[in-house]
């Protein structure tokens, strides 16, 4: 997909949610090969927008179009994406490598070689006997975002990525999320941390109260 340049396009999506309006008329275009940072506080529709974009929920009004192809109408999800999206949900009785062994699975892309690389690349263990429950916050985020990403996904979206990482998991995360653009990924991250957000993205797109307020270039 390198040669290919993938294009997601937001006309006019609001979304309404018990009569509050959460996100207002969003006209947005987002390319590959580029990561787009969201910035904004605390429910000001960030991690909505992200939900929206990657087919978790429907927008109320407006079209979210992905290489031509409307989502809702045309597809239900995107046809190649990877998400962590607030809390990683893996089962709890399951070693971090057999977790990202059943994901795989489901669409056998990758083998257990691959699974193993990308644990090591997060800093886990693939060979780690513990269980996913004994798993600290960081280990738990660490895991989600192999998940994201393991399958070289066209599209990758990543809800605060270096929540409960110290600088190391930190450092970690950039690598990964550079290699996956230089791959030609299109990425979307939200970040409450300025300097990190301004670091990891081409593009910061400001939502302020459901709306882009701004846009400019890191």
């Amino acid at each position: 997909m390198e040669d290919v340049v993938m294009v997601i396009k937001l006309t006019n999506v609001s979304k309404v949610i018990k009569k509050a309006k959460v996100l207002d008329n969003i006209n947005l275009e987002l390319t590959s090969g580029r990561v787009y940072g969201f910035k904004g506080k605390n429910g000001s529709g960030k991690t909505m927008l992200m939900r929206v974009i990657c087919g978790l929920i429907s927008a109320t009004e407006g079209t979210v179009e992905i290489d031509g192809k409307i989502l809702g109408k045309d597809m239900t999800f995107p046809e190649s994406v990877g998400v962590l999206i607030e809390n990683p949900a893996f089962i709890g009785n399951y070693t971090g490598f057999k977790n990202l062994k059943v994901l795989a699975s489901i669409q056998n892309r990758v083998d257990d070689e691959h699974i193993k690389k990308v644990i090591r690349q997060v800093g886990l263990d693939p060979d780690d006997k513990r269980t996913y429950r004994k798993y600290s916050l960081g280990m738990k985020q660490k895991l989600g975002i192999a998940a994201a990403y393991m399958e070289n996904p066209d599209i990758i979206i990543l809800d605060e990525p270096i929540n409960a990482l110290d600088e190391a998991g930190a450092k970690q995360v950039h690598e990964i999320l550079e290699e996956q653009k230089k791959r030609g990924a299109l990425i979307i991250i939200a970040c409450h941390d300025k300097e990190e957000l301004e670091m990891l993205s081409d593009e910061i797109i400001e939502i302020y109260e459901g709306r882009i307020v701004a846009k400019e270039k890191a």
